[in-house]
């Protein structure tokens, strides 16, 4: 990830390399001093405006990726309160593990109707994608 910290340190860079740059576009006798200058100013900006440019995006996909893992903190909190409202479940230790809206039950329930709520349960929850009932019935139901 890039940090504003290393910003001076990279347009120093983009300078350098521009500078470079301009050395190699014509010969240093047939350019001025302006010119090469005009030419090193344009090519740091440009460098500049990318890296910026890469900042905002790193900035962007962070906060896209804490968007999605609060999300999915939000679905296992709702997902867990509804199972632990419900009678037939309250008592049952189920996990609930989100992951990109992806649900996943594991642990035990008391028999098949009761393994079936749950799925019926997180799958109500808004933002839930797919329910994976990994569920084992400790009796049979």
């Amino acid at each position: 990830m890039l940090t504003f910290s290393r910003m001076p340190l990279l347009a120093s860079l983009a300078l350098v390399t521009a500078l470079a740059a301009c050395s190699k576009q014509q010969p240093d006798d047939e350019l001025s001093a302006g010119q090469r200058v005009e030419n090193a100013t344009a090519d740091a900006k440009r460098e500049s405006r990318e890296l910026m440019a890469d900042a905002r995006m790193s900035a962007h996909e962070a906060a896209d990726k804490t968007a999605q893992v609060t999300s999915d903190m939000g679905i296992t909190a709702k997902v867990n309160a509804a199972l632990v409202a419900d009678d037939q479940l309250k008592a049952t230790q189920i996990n609930v593990d989100t992951r990109d809206g992806q649900v996943t039950l594991s642990g035990q329930a008391p028999d098949a109707k009761a393994r079936e709520r749950a799925t019926t349960l997180a799958q109500a929850v808004d933002g839930v994608k797919q329910v994976n009932n990994q569920l084992t019935v400790t009796r049979n139901g």
